[in-house]
Formats: C-alpha cells, sequence, structure tokens
C-alpha cells in the first residue's frame, strides 16, 4: 500500500460528497425556520408552565434533521445505518401538551425538506402552520368559562342561589353536587354575561350560604 492509497479511502472521499456551500446554506436557513418555529411556540403556548429549553429543542431538531438527511442523501450505505442506529433511540420524557407534538413535527419535517433541496416548500409551508396555529390556539372565546364553588346549608338555600345565578350569568350548567348533612356543595359551570364579578360577594351574603368560590379555567379538563 502507498502513501497515496491511503487517501483514496472511501472515507476521505466523502468528505467532498456535499459542498460547503450546500452545507452552510441548507444549516443557516434550517437554524431560521427552527427560530420561526420557535417564536410561534412561544406566541401560542397555553400551557401552566412554559419551558424555554422545548422551545431551543425545536431549533435544535430542525437542525438535526437537516444534517442527518444531508449525509443520507449523499450516501447510500450510510442511510441504511442511519436508519438502524435511530431504531434504537428511546425518548423517555413525557410530552405534557397535545401541541407540542405538531411542533415535534414540524421541526424535523421542515429539516428534512430543506435538506432535501426544497427550499421554498419549507418556507412557505412553515409559514402557512405557524398562520394557522397562531389564527386557532389564540382565538379566545366570547365568554370565559368559571366554576362556581358554594357551600350551603338545606335544599332551599340551593335553589335561592341557583336561581340568582341563573339570572345574573348567561350560562349555568351542574357539574357536580356533594350532598351532606347540614351542608350541600354545589360546583356550577358558568359563563358570565361581562367581566364584572361582584355577583360573588352577593352570593356569599346569602341566607345559609357558608362560602362562594369562583375559578377560571379553560373549560378542558372538566366534563
Amino acid at each position: 500500500m502507498t502513501f497515496n492509497d491511503i487517501f483514496k479511502s472511501s472515507f476521505l472521499n466523502n468528505v467532498t460528497s456535499v459542498s460547503i456551500v450546500d452545507m452552510v446554506l441548507a444549516m443557516v436557513l434550517s437554524f431560521c425556520v427552527g427560530l420561526f418555529i420557535y417564536f410561534i411556540y412561544r406566541k401560542t403556548y397555553s400551557g401552566v408552565m412554559y419551558s424555554a429549553s422545548f422551545g431551543v429543542t425545536l431549533i435544535a431538531l430542525s437542525m438535526i434533521s437537516t444534517l442527518v438527511i444531508l449525509a443520507v442523501t449523499s450516501n447510500v450505505v450510510l442511510s441504511l445505518g442511519m436508519v438502524g442506529a435511530l431504531s434504537i433511540v428511546r425518548f423517555r420524557t413525557a410530552i405534557k401538551e397535545p401541541l407540542d407534538i405538531a411542533f415535534l413535527f414540524w421541526a424535523i419535517a421542515a429539516g428534512i425538506v430543506l435538506a432535501a433541496g426544497m427550499i421554498p416548500l419549507a418556507v412557505f409551508g412553515s409559514v402557512l402552520i405557524g398562520l394557522i396555529l397562531l389564527l386557532f390556539v389564540n382565538r379566545k372565546s366570547h365568554s370565559n368559562p368559571y366554576i362556581l364553588v358554594i357551600t350551603c346549608d338545606n335544599h332551599e338555600n340551593e335553589n335561592a342561589v341557583r336561581e340568582y345565578v341563573q339570572n345574573h350569568t348567561e350560562r349555568c350548567q351542574v357539574k357536580s353536587k356533594t350532598a351532606q348533612k347540614g351542608q350541600i356543595e354545589l360546583n356550577l359551570e358558568i359563563r358570565l354575561k361581562d367581566d364584572n364579578t361582584d355577583f360573588i360577594n352577593e352570593i356569599a351574603e346569602m341566607n345559609g350560604v357558608d362560602h362562594a368560590v369562583l375559578v377560571s379555567y379553560n373549560g378542558e379538563y372538566m366534563g
């Protein structure tokens, strides 16, 4: 084996399989698209605790997907090995918000499409998806739901409270009722006519009412 044969190995031949311009362009575009996905994620997040690390993960996923697809498209043998290597990867982190799954697939798909050279599709598709998410996720209902928890003494006071609530709210629906000896607890889902919540003070002053609590919720975690 001569000195020249060493530098004619297949490993060194793969160095020039993807041009520097293509690599730089693909990685820069994947970073920009990932940054756009991160921006949409911040604007549309509606969970309890925002995770900044998940947003950074979206940027990294789009760039990693681009990196992998660039390598796969340049070498058929490498693509087979990559499929085998990725098939053994297991993720244990639980996805708390269903919408986060869409952002994960969005970041991965954008990276794949960019590495495949379909730049207009990746850019147009990302912009369209972002606009749709901004339109539907951030759309608020005209009347926010509330849960009204009332504790009263007897059935007569319960009827008086329910009649008062129905007259001062747009909608009133019983979600649960707990009856004990000398005490009745009502959980009512109500829709307010306006932003005024002073009626809760009047309910607390009614005869036979021990206490009244008004809680806002998004209407998704109670049947």
